[in-house]
């Protein structure tokens, strides 16, 4: 089975950009399909974005659309989350997980039985 590990969280300012990576290995990589979710401090998990296996189909939350890009390099098996115009409320731990679906994307937590660790993003006011 896959597994997944996480990279690149860090502490920066409002309007400041980061750039998750999520490496995975033990698997074929192309053939899941890969979400990116977040939990903030006494919330549930959220989904923030998902991409297909060839990385040519993507969906966004709202609250990060036109903020936020989800990308995939299936040569290096590594997902990426483009984070652009970072707020407070991005503050969260962030996670990377797949799911062996027949469908081109997913965005419900309980699809996804793959997670990394998570890495922490905290954006300051």
């Amino acid at each position: 089975q896959v597994q997944l590990v996480e990279s690149g969280g860090g502490l920066v300012q409002a309007g400041d950009s980061l750039r998750l990576a999520c490496a995975a290995s033990g698997g074929p990589f192309s053939i899941y399909v890969m979400g990116w979710f977040r939990q903030a401090p006494g919330k549930e998990r959220e989904f923030v974005a998902s991409i297909s296996w060839g990385g040519g189909t993507t969906y966004y939350a709202d609250s990060v659309k036109g903020r936020f890009t989800i990308s995939r390099d299936n040569a290096k098996n590594t997902l990426y989350l483009q984070m652009n115009s970072l707020k407070p409320e991005d503050t969260a731990v962030y996670y990377c997980a797949a799911s062996q679906s027949n469908y081109v994307l997913e965005i419900d937590v309980e699809r996804f039985p793959y997670w990394g660790q998570g890495t922490q993003v905290t954006v300051s006011s």
